[in-house]
Parts: structure tokens; C-alpha cells; sequence
């Protein structure tokens, strides 16, 4: 939960969905594991009046609570402290990348301290809306009754899937630390492929599900991105939804950003996107020319986001055209290590950065004309938002959030006005380089077409308030209303 905790897509939701929900007048309640980052955040923690324990693997299991807020809103966040199991160096993984060991403890613990602080602090709860695998319990303790709690009586439950590919996968014998019966351990319910998988659990037993996107809620109940429980997730019907993230407008809007050299709006993008070349192209080291196009990509550097693409074209292209590429990003270290050769074979051409950097990302936003987004697969997206209101145009691959917010540039779409970038169906190289090539003609050869394109996606409205309309929808609907 951006700014407590933070790693991936799932920070910026849970940060940004309960401050908007305030805005449209729903009251909203978050509860969080005490990781160490947040208390070494800089935020006011106060400590409650509320101490108990959870009997977990044979022991009495002591945690407290603790309270700070959401800056910006009054919306209250209760942090489940309990050293042992979240003060550590890492929210999910040791540093290195391996998994902790004893995460099904940690995460079962973590759901059943919810469920007894709701109790406790007395909420008088509608919607029970959890996240991900960790969180996958909740409503199995919701619609089990389990600690027979009284709120669970009243509460609906909406659990939301950020990406089907994380299940919180664990061996069998880890069943007990969950405080289910074991007979909830079977095929239908909590079991997969004879492990305990505690994403499954929260789809079956929540009331409703939801994903990023509305194509992505429909490819997950396909075989092919799926991920072995798209039967499961087929048989959720008419509660299965997809609702599309937000943005924080605040933080990307290029009128006010303090990262740019230049800030502009959709009134002034010629001369202030120019200005952001300029700019980003020095800093790259390369040719300072406002007519050589600049590729930006700002992703994790692993196939899921398409750089088994995206490196063929690099070393396809890089003799061949006249181009500046714009690269952020980590990740697989064997494509690390081809960005390098390529960028010290064409310092002109190639700007790499293989870190992360928050002020470089908004600068190659601002600063890039085309933005490339090839990923295999994509529940949501966040990056092709971002072009959208930085005039940047996104190539995109045709699935999941990519497919739901860039509308292909058609003669047909450029005729209702809906055109705000290129899609290409297939994933492959060949159709790729087609997309990009279609926008390059535009950029090159059509400055009307490419005007058009560039304010469409400028004046769309991406922020949270839209989302958050929908999910009171999906709330209401829960209930009933």
C-alpha cells in the first residue's frame, strides 16, 4: 500500500482505490502486515488499546495494533504488528529473490489478526475487500463462519486478482496453519494439484471477484493464461469483473510534474514534449534531434513484458534505422547483458539505464514520441496510462488492461475520434515491427493524423474516481443493492 509498502501494481491500487472511494463517499478501513518499511516510512504510527493472540502452529501467537493514516484522507490504516513474522528485510522474499519459507504462516496469521481486529475495533463492515493470495482466507473465514465472529454474519466479501500467476502455492501439511478444517481441503475448494493454494480459496469463496482489466477477467478463464484455474474462474459467472486501475494524477500529470524540464498540458504538448526530448536525448548522450524519433520502454526487463521481442528487434534494427531507444528497467540478466553490448555498439542510438529510477521514468514519459509495451501478457498496465497523458503514443500488444485503454489507430477510430495509439494482435516479431512501423509513417509522414492521436489520449480520463464508480457498482451489486 503506496506510500506504506510497495512492490508492484498492487502498492499503487491499494494506496490510491481507498482515498478515491472517499472521495465518492464510501468510508474505507485498511489493514496491513507492520513491515519494516513502514516504520521506517516517516508516517505517524500511534499505538491502539488492542493486544491479543492467534493460536497458530500449537502456539499462542501475540500481536498488537497499530494506527496511522493514508496521507492526504482520513482513511484509517490498522497495522498488524507482530515482529517475528513482518519486520523483516522484505515483504514477500529474502533479499536475493527467494521466497520466505514460512510465508503461509506468515500470510494465515495476517488473515486470521483481520478478522479478529475487525471484531475488536467493532466495524461495522459491508464489503470485506481483500487482495492476491495473501489475503485469500478472509473470505473462507467470511463464508465459513470461522471464529464465528458476528460481522461475518452481515459482511459481503470481493476479492481481487492483480495477477493470476502469484497463487500462494504451499505443500499440503501446511493446511492446519490456516484454522480451516480439512475438509475444505479438496478439489473443489482450497486443494490444486494436491497443494493448498490460497488464491484459489479466496476465488471460490468470495462473493465476487475482480481483475485489472476487463479482458484480462476474460482470458483468465481460458486455458491459455489461465493458469490451471480458469475452470474455477469460469464458473464465477456473471461475478467475475474486470475493472481497470486508476491513475495517481497527482504524481503523473505533465503540467506539474517536478521531474520534467518543462511542463506542459494538451494546450502546449508541441513545445513542452519537445523541450522533454531535448532534454531526455542529452541526457542519454545522443544526437539532439527533434526529427529522430525516441522508442521509450520503462518495464521490468523479463519475457512476460516482451523482451524476447523486443531484443530481436533492437539488434535487427539498429543498423537499419535511423532511431534512439530510451530503456529503463532490470531484470533477466541475460537480457541485461545484450542491452549493454548494444548500447556500447550504438552509444547514439541506444540510451540503457538498467536500474530504477523514479525521476528518469517520468523524464522518458515526457520525453519519449512512441512508447513500447509488447508484453506477452498484461492484467492491467500502468505504464501505457502514463503515455497516454505524457503525449507519448503506446505500442501495445493486444491483451489484458493494453487491449481495454489503447484503442488502435484505424481509419475507423481515427474517424470517431477514439484513436490514442497501435495495437498488433499477434504476438510475434513480425507483427510488432508492424505496429511500430504504422506509428513511425504517422510520426514521420502524417503530423494531422499524429496530432490527433497524441491530444486523444492527452484529454482521456484515466484517474481513480472512474474505477472507484465502478467498484461502489461492484460493491452495491455484492449486496445486493
Amino acid at each position: 500500500m503506496v506510500p506504506l509498502a510497495k512492490t508492484g501494481g498492487l502498492g499503487d491500487v491499494c494506496g490510491a482505490l481507498p482515498i478515491a472511494l472517499e472521495r465518492l463517499g464510501c468510508q474505507s478501513t485498511c489493514f496491513l502486515p507492520a513491515y519494516r518499511t513502514i516504520k521506517q516510512s516517516g508516517l505517524a504510527i500511534e499505538a491502539t488499546d488492542h493486544a491479543f493472540t492467534i493460536y497458530i502452529r500449537n502456539n499462542h501467537v501475540a500481536c498488537r495494533l497499530l494506527k496511522t493514516q493514508l496521507p492526504g484522507s482520513t482513511v484509517n490504516v490498522y497495522l498488524i504488528d507482530q515482529p517475528q513474522y513482518f519486520d523483516r528485510d522484505g515483504l514477500y522474499q529474502q533479499p536475493g529473490g527467494a521466497e520466505y519459507k514460512d510465508n503461509c504462516e506468515r500470510f494465515s496469521f495476517f488473515c486470521r489478526a483481520v478478522a479478529e481486529a475487525i471484531d475488536r475495533l467493532d466495524l461495522k463492515i459491508d464489503i470485506a475487500h481483500s487482495h492476491d493470495w495473501q489475503t485469500g482466507l478472509l473470505p473462507a473465514y467470511i463464508r465459513t463462519r470461522h471464529g464465528h465472529y458476528p460481522w461475518m454474519s452481515e459482511a459481503k466479501s470481493v476479492h481481487t486478482i492483480h495477477n493470476l500467476a502469484y497463487q500462494g502455492r504451499f505443500w499440503h501439511l501446511d493446511m492446519p496453519l490456516t484454522g480451516m478444517d480439512w475438509r475444505f481441503f479438496n478439489w473443489e475448494q482450497m486443494e490444486f494439484h494436491g497443494d493448498l493454494n490460497l488464491l484459489k480459496t479466496g476465488i471460490v469463496f468470495a462473493d465476487a471477484v475482480s481483475t485489472v482489466s476487463p479482458t484480462y477477467a476474460v482470458e483468465i478463464t481460458q486455458p491459455e493464461l489461465g493458469c490451471g484455474l480458469d475452470s474455477i474462474l469460469a464458473g464465477r459467472g456473471e461475478n467475475l469483473v474486470g475493472i481497470v486501475n486508476g491513475v495517481d494524477t497527482q504524481t503523473w500529470d505533465p503540467s506539474s510534474d517536478l521531474h520534467l524540464p518543462q511542463n506542459f498540458s494538451v494546450e502546449n504538448w508541441e513545445s513542452g514534449k519537445a523541450a522533454n526530448k531535448r532534454q531526455l536525448q542529452a541526457d542519454l548522450g545522443m544526437e539532439q534531434n527533434p526529427d529522430v524519433p525516441v522508442i521509450g520502454i520503462v518495464s521490468r526487463i523479463a519475457d512476460q513484458k516482451g523482451w524476447d521481442l523486443i531484443i530481436p528487434l533492437l539488434e535487427l534494427w539498429a543498423e537499419q534505422r535511423h532511431l534512439q531507444w530510451a530503456i529503463l528497467g532490470t531484470g533477466d540478466p541475460k537480457h541485461e547483458s545484450k542491452l549493454r553490448e548494444l548500447a556500447d555498439r550504438y552509444p547514439n542510438k541506444m540510451g540503457v539505464m538498467l536500474t530504477f529510477d523514479e525521476k528518469v521514468a517520468h523524464r522518458i514519459e515526457a520525453g519519449c514520441d512512441i512508447f513500447l509495451m509488447p508484453s506477452r501478457y498484461e492484467p492491467c498496465g500502468l505504464n501505457q496510462l502514463y503515455s497516454l497523458r505524457y503525449g507519448s503514443v503506446p505500442v501495445v500488444h493486444s491483451t489484458g488492461g493494453l487491449r481495454d485503454t489503447v484503442i488502435d489507430a484505424t481509419n475507423e477510430s481515427l474517424q470517431a475520434g477514439r484513436a490514442n495509439g497501435f495495437r498488433f494482435d499477434e504476438y510475434s516479431l513480425e507483427s510488432m515491427q508492424a505496429a511500430l512501423q504504422n506509428a513511425l509513417d504517422a510520426f514521420a509522414y502524417n503530423r494531422d493524423r499524429w496530432k490527433q492521436i497524441v491530444q486523444t489520449g492527452m484529454q482521456e480520463d484515466w484517474s481513480w474516481d472512474g474505477s472507484a464508480r465502478k467498484y461502489i457498482e461492484l460493491f452495491n451489486k455484492t449486496l445486493g443493492r
